[in-house]
């Protein structure tokens, strides 16, 4: 019985989170988009491009910051870029939408 009071007790709180954290999500899932329509980008290329905006969301949202969030977007563009997509546009997503610079910058 304790198991569930306890999840009782939690459940409000883990309600919420998830709330925020969801239409967090889908705003930057928006302002992706609205990168993308201003590139040009293709439909069909579109879920990779939101692939890597949800990355650098989850980097944000565990708390990563300063020169630790520009070395690892870095790194995410690299990957991404190996995938065959565009740098100038991750390169965009990641300071229009993210408001992160390059490294070192």
């Amino acid at each position: 019985m304790r198991i569930q009071e306890i999840c009782a007790a939690l459940r409000p709180h883990m309600a919420a989170k998830f709330s925020s954290n969801t239409q967090s999500l889908m705003a930057a899932y928006e302002a992706v988009a609205q990168t993308l329509d201003a590139q040009g980008v293709s439909m069909i290329q579109r879920v990779y491009y939101k692939a890597f905006g949800a990355e650098v969301w989850r980097l944000e949202n565990m708390g990563v910051s300063g020169e630790s969030l520009a070395l690892e977007v870095a790194v995410l563009i690299a990957k991404w870029v190996g995938r065959g997509l565009a740098q100038a546009v991750l390169e965009d997503i990641r300071t229009q939408v993210f408001n992160v610079v390059a490294p070192g910058v």
